[in-house]
């Protein structure tokens, strides 16, 4: 079936009317990848409704502290020094993204360290939605070897030149994108879309306990560090499908979401919910926007029965949380 959709995706004669009007390939390097780490180069191809490269653009960034994995991604503490600070080139990585959807290679991570960034030059990416082509991928049901970006290349015929080189790795996966863009208008494939929201928070102080690093450097945060409190309610037992939340449930959340993952777990914690790291049979309700996904959770989920919901259906629950029983 996907040769047949590829093959007829070459020249499609139709097109969606609901797919975006453009793409903006991004992908980024970084000195790491907690929330601390910083972005240290960025490359965007800018795409046409239907794939084609319109242009290109590439800048390295002076994180301001130690490179990280140098021996990833080659960008040496000299070869950054005098390169541009992230807020002096802010405007135009904005304008490159500006009315288009992010696509990239596992996109809640190129999107999350984006926002934290415009977050600390207390602006923001003027980006509404981002695709993920890991999802796209699965939508498609590509027979790949694993998600690799390296393995999406190999199977549209794409070579890599400069792995880890932002401006290589986004030109590779704007031209994986382009067949798969089309692959999924020929067979009425629905993209798999989510929404970009800013961060609107941050903290400059460093996290308790934490020591100088290189230079001088102190790690910022997205939010400060502290210990999610025990929830307080005896857990109540499990969702059932069509009702309502009650304090003390048991939430688990597993893969890509729309909002900062600690936002979402501090609105089920305001709302009196207990939230888990893992999944047990004693969890209430998973949250998952990919239940088809083979992840761990998802997995115990149908092996426990337990109900799953997405994103924004919890959004929804979250709004009208039944107190706990008293007694």
């Amino acid at each position: 079936m996907l040769d047949d959709l590829t093959t007829a995706a070459s020249s499609p004669t139709e097109w969606p009317t609901t797919y975006p009007q453009g793409y903006a390939v991004v992908d980024v390097e970084t000195t790491g990848l907690a929330r601390d780490d910083r972005i240290i180069s960025a490359a965007v191809y800018r795409l046409d409704a239907r794939g084609e490269v319109e242009d290109h653009w590439y800048t390295v960034i002076n994180p301001e502290r130690d490179p990280g994995p140098v021996w990833i991604h080659g960008l040496t503490s000299d070869a950054l020094e005098g390169a541009p600070l992230f807020q002096e080139i802010a405007a135009e990585f904005a304008t490159r993204l500006e009315g288009r959807v992010l696509v990239a290679h596992n996109a809640v991570f190129d999107w999350q360290m984006i926002a934290r960034e415009y977050a600390r030059a207390r602006s923001e990416a003027p980006v509404k939605q981002r695709l993920c082509t890991i999802a796209l991928s699965k939508e498609l049901k590509l027979p790949l070897p694993n998600h690799k970006l390296e393995s999406l290349a190999a199977h549209f015929g794409v070579v890599q030149r400069r792995a880890h080189h932002a401006l290589d790795d986004a030109r590779v996966l704007a031209e994986a994108f382009r067949p798969s863009l089309r692959a999924a208008a020929a067979g009425g494939v629905r993209l798999p879309l989510h929404e970009c929201r800013p961060l609107t928070e941050w903290t400059d102080g460093p996290r308790t306990g934490q020591q100088a690093g290189p230079g001088g450097y102190r790690p910022v945060s997205w939010r400060p560090s502290r210990k999610r409190p025990a929830c307080p309610y005896p857990n109540p037992g499990r969702y059932a499908p069509g009702g309502r939340l009650k304090q003390g449930m048991r939430v688990a959340f597993s893969g890509d979401t729309s909002i900062e993952r600690d936002l979402l777990e501090d609105r089920a914690t305001e709302a009196g919910l207990h939230v888990a790291g893992s999944l047990s049979r004693l969890t209430s309700l998973l949250v998952t926007n990919d239940p088809d996904s083979g992840t761990s959770k998802v997995v115990k989920a149908r092996q426990y029965g337990t109900p799953v919901v997405d994103e924004a259906a919890f959004g929804q629950l979250l709004g009208n949380v039944e107190p706990a029983s008293e007694g």
